[in-house]
């Protein structure tokens, strides 16, 4: 296959309808290389970190532990383990926060002082290797999307019997406002994700790998088709600059041309999607038998005076990091991923996290808060921004009468992936997003309840 970037001309019908254009707020970061974390006094690391059962606990208090040894076994197939990102002492098994509010079992690691903290290699994936395997040693290695959702990167290339695979995304848009992770990925660890990429392609049996990038990284863009490897089926493609453009729904509609049905997957249209950090995880770890200890992510926003791209330990806490790169006294708003689909911190004793792709931080000044909210004006703003045709302020209106039922069997409720786009745009300050993650969750409950009256 030819190496190079599709014509820009495509530019023009390479992406989805709707969606909107927020300030990208990246340039601060954008250029500034990869950097190494220092390990913090203590690290705490939370067994739920993916979507799943939490990894189950297999080390006991006052053991030693070497970095990259074994901590937490997966607890079924929807489940990754946890390998430990220091060499150090279990200092406590015990709960620890989580930034849903919630208390999770967790370890609590104290590190070795002046250790050289070598990681412990061990038992090789060739490439020879079967997709099974394949599939098993990407389990065994802790990995999950490392794009914010957090789910188990082997259930999600395990192809379901009598569908197929025929193309493989991979994810480098990053549409985020502030985040610049996966663009640094991108000219930092090539080598990597191309291996990952092989590792894929014999997972999922694709014919085709096309890595999508947004026009705001034509730098990353230009780098990765320099580097593919001649007998790699790849092919860069430069897409629009516009928000939710990384959703994989969005994805597949404007690198592929087709739309995932409703209540349907990626698969449904004979598509895998793995973001672009994902994929060179994947490459660096199998080769070695290693699992996932450290991540990067971006940490920047007005309250942060040394930004940049962070390889950080797995378990740091907030508190921490914040203290290492200068954060503000007058913090106002922390928020676990992008401004958009992230999340607020309501504790800085909460850790990083495999799903935590940025932290950006806002000071009292920083903060225009309305805390106001207006009646809707019918307006159709959150209507045109949707990239899934939903209508955003029926699904508000319905939510405020508690109308789930509704919501979920007349409107799609379900469909919605919470990018933020409807409450972005809307002039009464409208919290749509948050009424609609709300009334899902009540959903789900409901029908959790009802199966289990059902199995009863």
């Amino acid at each position: 296959m030819k190496n190079s970037i599709d014509p820009m001309f495509n530019l023009a019908k390479n992406t989805f309808k709707h969606g909107v254009h927020p300030p990208e707020n990246k340039e601060e970061t954008n250029r500034l290389p990869i950097r190494q974390f220092p390990f913090a006094p203590l690290i705490i690391l939370p067994m739920q970190q993916h979507i799943g059962n939490p990894s189950q606990i297999i080390v006991r208090e006052g053991q030693e532990v070497a970095r990259g040894q074994l901590l937490a076994k997966a607890n079924g197939y929807m489940s990754v383990p946890m390998h430990s990102p220091v060499s150090g002492k279990v200092r406590k098994i015990a709960n620890v926060p989580v930034i849903s509010g919630q208390m999770v079992q967790g370890i609590y690691l104290e590190p070795f002082p002046f250790s050289g903290q070598e990681t412990i290699e061990g038992k090789p994936i060739p490439l020879s290797a079967s997709p099974e395997e394949i599939l098993r040693g990407i389990q065994d290695a802790g990995i999950v999307g490392l794009g914010g959702a957090a789910f188990p990167t082997h259930v999600k290339l395990k192809i379901p019997e009598g569908k197929k695979c025929e193309h493989l995304l991979i994810n480098g848009i990053e549409c985020e406002p502030y985040l610049t992770t996966d663009h640094r990925v991108m000219l930092e660890q090539a080598d990597d994700i191309f291996m990952g990429i092989r590792y894929l392609l014999k997972a999922t049996g694709a014919k085709e790998v096309v890595i999508g990038i947004e026009a705001n990284k034509q730098d990353a863009a230009d780098h990765l088709v320099g580097k593919i490897p001649q007998d790699l089926p790849v092919r860069v493609q430069v897409v629009p600059v516009k928000y939710p453009q990384g959703a994989e729904k969005m994805l597949i509609t404007a690198i592929i041309g087709k739309e995932v049905p409703s209540g349907g997957l990626p698969i449904d249209v004979n598509t895998v999607v793995v973001n672009i950090a994902t994929t060179a995880e994947i490459g660096r770890l199998l080769p070695h038998g290693q699992g996932i200890q450290e991540r990067v992510i971006t940490i920047t926003g007005p309250a942060i005076s040394k930004k940049g791209n962070d390889l950080i330990p797995i378990g740091t806490p907030l508190r921490y990091v914040l203290e290492q790169v200068g954060a503000s006294k007058n913090i106002s708003e922390v928020f676990m991923g992008g401004p958009m689909m992230g999340v607020s911190a309501s504790s800085l004793d909460i850790s990083i996290v495999k799903g935590t792709s940025g932290i950006v931080v806002f000071g009292d000044n920083d903060v225009k808060k309305t805390d106001k909210i207006y009646p809707c004006i019918k307006c159709g703003s959150c209507v045109d921004a949707c990239p899934i045709f939903l209508n955003p302020s029926k699904l508000g209106i319905l939510a405020k009468f508690e109308a789930y039922d509704s919501m979920a069997e007349e409107y799609n409720l379900m469909d919605c992936f919470e990018c933020g786009s409807c409450s972005y745009v809307c002039p009464s300050n409208i919290p749509l997003v948050q009424y609609f993650r709300l009334s899902k969750g009540i959903i789900r409950k409901r029908k959790a309840n009802i199966q289990q009256k059902t199995n009863a």
